[in-house]
């Protein structure tokens, strides 16, 4: 997906685990926030090195990932 410049992959940051800016924020995170009923003050509230863009790649990010389907190679 294009345009996902703050979201990044580093295996000596959680593990490989996509974050927000090389920080230990995964996407994860952000988006478990947000199903627990956080809204986007509460996030940038408790985690004040977020910017808002933040926020909304991350669930960008995830909403992609989850339209993606893998097609498993025929045997």
């Amino acid at each position: 997906m294009k345009h996902l410049d703050r979201i990044t992959f580093d295996p000596l940051v959680m593990g490989g685990k996509p974050c927000i800016r090389g920080m230990r924020v995964t996407v994860g995170a952000i988006v478990g926030l947000f199903a627990s009923g956080y809204n986007q003050e509460a996030i940038l509230k408790a985690y004040p090195y977020l910017e808002e863009a933040d926020i909304w790649q991350a669930l960008a990010y995830a909403a992609w990932r989850a339209e993606e389907v893998e097609i498993p190679f025929a045997a």
